[in-house]
């Protein structure tokens, strides 16, 4: 039996890189952290240290920071041109570019500032939420998702748990009103006839709609389980957006459970809680278009089946569930 050298990708990480746009008075902050991953045939440099067509991965953040200074536009179409880019280079036959995107607010500089209203250039760094993207490239040509990580939500009512069954470890109880906490993270892929035609803006307006539409679900659903949310708001953004493929959402139960106040003499009608960090439930799904929908990746199943598609292989990159 030989051993030989299998998968392999290379690249340089988080790549830190903020730009300032100073078109008018009022700047612009863009925020990112970039990873750059080529693939290609370097058994070369793995089995013989020959590195004779290893594009450094110093080189790769160099490029990142020379292709800035013409301007970032979105994540998305930034990632592109990284990735045609790098293509060029026949040794280099795919890749994988990732950006997370960090939000910067405005000042007010008014202590009552009107809708859009801010300081012209002093900014306050927001949460925990990051905008993502991501591409995958090959000679097939490119996959892009988008996506957003740790969008903290809570709803003080309309959320249930109840009719789960019970054994005798369960010590749960049965609920008709409580709070419903989670930290949305999710990607969406797009068909490629929208990556085709798209430019910055277009990223960056359906950014912000399918953000809209998983907050907005989130929000008005009156909620039996949080699987039940989860599905729904991905069922919402495919709905919405023909030229969406797919969603994949990881919701964690952020659970606030109920303070026993009655040692202290105290009623508790359902206002104060103790926020549990650990352990947590976690809720992971895929919401896709069925196979005889799907017009992006084959599927073995009968059209009309109402199968799910066949899973896209870019999934296999992201390193996770999201």
């Amino acid at each position: 039996m030989s051993i030989v050298l299998g998968p392999n990708q290379y690249g340089k990480a988080e790549v830190r890189l903020v730009r300032v746009d100073r078109d008018t008075a009022r700047h612009r902050i863009t925020d990112l952290s970039i990873t750059s991953q080529l693939r290609g045939d370097f058994r070369a440099t793995h089995e013989s240290g020959d590195n004779t067509g290893v594009v450094a991965t110093d080189t790769q953040k160099n490029t990142v920071y020379a292709f800035a200074r013409d301007g970032v536009g979105s994540p998305e179409t930034f990632l592109l041109r990284l990735a045609r880019h790098f293509l060029q280079e026949p040794q280099i036959s795919g890749g994988r570019w990732l950006a997370e995107q960090y939000g910067w607010e405005r000042i007010a500089a008014d202590p009552q500032p009107g809708p859009g209203v801010g300081h012209d250039h002093a900014f306050v760094r927001g949460g925990a939420e990051r905008r993502t993207a991501l591409v995958h490239a090959d000679s097939a040509g490119p996959t892009v998702l988008a996506g957003l990580r740790d969008v903290t939500v809570l709803k003080s009512t309309g959320s249930e748990f109840a009719g789960f069954p019970r054994d005798r470890y369960t010590t749960l109880p049965e609920t008709e009103d409580r709070i419903l906490a989670t930290d949305v993270s999710g990607w969406w892929r797009y068909e490629q006839s929208f990556v085709d035609t798209a430019g910055p803006e277009e990223y960056d307006e359906r950014f912000a709609a399918v953000r809209s539409i998983l907050l907005a679900t989130f929000a008005e659903l009156h909620s039996l389980a949080l699987q039940q949310t989860v599905y729904a708001m991905g069922r919402a953004v495919l709905e919405a957006y023909p030229d969406i493929a797919e969603i994949r959402l990881s919701c964690p139960n952020n659970h606030h459970f109920l303070v026993d106040l009655d040692p202290f003499g105290l009623d508790n009608p359902g206002e104060v809680f103790f926020a549990a960090d650990r352990p947590y439930g976690l809720i992971e799904a895929a919401v896709q278009r069925s196979a005889a929908d799907d017009t992006s990746a084959g599927s073995g199943a009968p059209a009309g089946s109402g199968a799910p598609a066949a899973e896209h292989p870019v999934w296999s990159t992201i390193g996770g569930f999201v």
